[in-house]
């Protein structure tokens, strides 16, 4: 397949954030086969895949074009990459700075690796001309995943947020908030949400949340809160343009930003810092798994296709860890207050008992103080497969002299007991 498209245009509105370097138009008067290559690619991705995700291998691809070019003007072609401009751009990607930190994330190198790794088998399985001979990203080449617990405010914090969330005095932001707190909606759901969303079955009122990140649709159940405030909401709202139930103060659709904005406006009159839409949805889980609603009912409830997307929330309150754990603790506490406390013992006599005390063994000395206790005492001698014999007599002798001259009675009777069955060995 020869991809000869023309450079790609910028998009009006990217989702991604702006990447520093050459544009596509530059970079196809550079190297017109690589980018032509990439563009067709592009092309048809959005055939089959969200705008988003179109964007995000676009971020990529003409990040790596640019790097490419920069490092080696004489590779013009996707065919021509090597392994060796796989690994200048992954040191170069490793020196970028990030947005809160230094340099980018682990799970950023990680996801930028796997797009370009998608976008090279992607291209040699549909037999493009401009392909390398293999794939030059190897699993090696990812940094390890941390497997990050999903963020969620806890008990107390949640408690303060819809307690501002109450007061918000703009009714069109409350409902949409109250929205995302309340089911568990993405804020991509909450922007496709038809105004003719909410139904009622029976006695029960239900949402009818759109066909999502996972390409599906469901229903679940509304909050007798939710009800009033959507019931209000299109009695007061005339009908947008759209169908949308939920837009812009201006009749524009909701887009991800505004949503970010209204969330974090009520987290900052609650006092909150740092609080986007995604910690509701990770909130509303843990609270429900906190309180006994099955792994299949949150699954449900937040539109999971996989049950090991559920599991996660399973992480953060295992309730079966938590028993044990408190059941165990408590007898820990109960065994501290039945000991006495230690005696005070200064320096010399500590030495003083130690001497006292000294414990002869078979090749050498115990020094335990008195005051401390020991569970091993003599544990070779009272082990099943503890043998002793004849040519071990004069040692055993004097462990028990030694035992007797210290008022060691339990350790003396040991070595008694031993003592006599050398000399009176049972039958065999």
């Amino acid at each position: 397949m020869n991809a000869a498209a023309a450079p790609r245009p910028e998009p009006a509105r990217p989702s991604w954030p702006t990447v520093q370097g050459p544009s596509w138009a530059e970079l196809h008067h550079r190297a017109p086969r690589l980018t032509s290559t990439m563009s067709g690619f592009l092309d048809q991705l959005a055939v089959s895949a969200r705008p988003r995700t179109v964007d995000a291998y676009a971020h990529t691809l003409r990040q790596f074009a640019g790097r490419v070019v920069e490092f080696d003007p004489a590779c013009v072609a996707v065919g021509r990459i090597e392994r060796r401009h796989i690994e200048d751009y992954k040191t170069w990607l490793a020196r970028r700075p990030g947005q809160k930190q230094a340099t980018i994330t682990a799970t950023t190198i990680r996801h930028r690796l796997g797009l370009l790794r998608s976008f090279f088998e992607r291209i040699i399985d549909w037999d493009y001309d401009d392909a390398p001979a293999r794939v030059p990203i190897f699993p090696g080449d990812f940094p390890p995943a941390d497997e990050q617990l999903p963020k969620f405010l806890d008990d107390p914090t949640a408690a303060k947020f819809m307690a501002a969330l109450a007061t918000e005095p703009n009714p069109h932001r409350r409902l949409a908030v109250e929205l995302l707190a309340r089911t568990g909606m993405r804020v991509g759901e909450l922007e496709g949400l038809r105004r003719d969303a909410m139904v009622l079955i029976g006695d029960t009122h239900w949402l009818r949340v759109p066909v999502g990140k996972l390409h599906d649709d469901r229903y679940i159940p509304l909050h007798p809160v939710l009800v009033e405030l959507i019931t209000r909401h299109l009695a007061r709202q005339p009908a947008a343009a759209n169908g949308r139930m939920i837009t812009r103060h201006d009749g524009q659709p909701l887009d991800r930003r505004t949503g970010y904005r209204w969330v974090r406006g009520v987290a900052r009159r609650a006092g909150i810092p740092n609080v986007h839409p995604h910690q509701l949805r990770h909130t509303l889980a843990t609270q429900a798994i906190n309180r006994g609603m099955s792994l299949e009912a949150i699954a449900a409830l937040l539109g999971h296709r996989s049950m090991r997307m559920t599991l996660v929330y399973a992480r953060i309150s295992d309730r079966t860890v938590a028993e044990e754990y408190f059941r165990v603790t408590q007898d820990v506490e109960a065994n501290y207050q039945r000991i006495e406390p230690a005696p005070i013992i200064d320096g010399a006599n500590m030495r003083r008992l130690a001497a006292d005390h000294r414990r002869l063994l078979g090749n050498g000395h115990c020094n335990r103080p008195i005051a401390l206790d020991c569970s091993f005492e003599t544990i070779c001698e009272r082990c099943g497969f503890y043998e002793t014999g004849p040519e071990f007599i004069p040692v055993l002798l004097r462990q028990r002299d030694h035992a007797i001259e210290r008022d060691q009675h339990d350790r003396a009777e040991i070595y008694d007991e031993l003592l006599d069955r050398i000399d009176n060995p049972p039958p065999t």
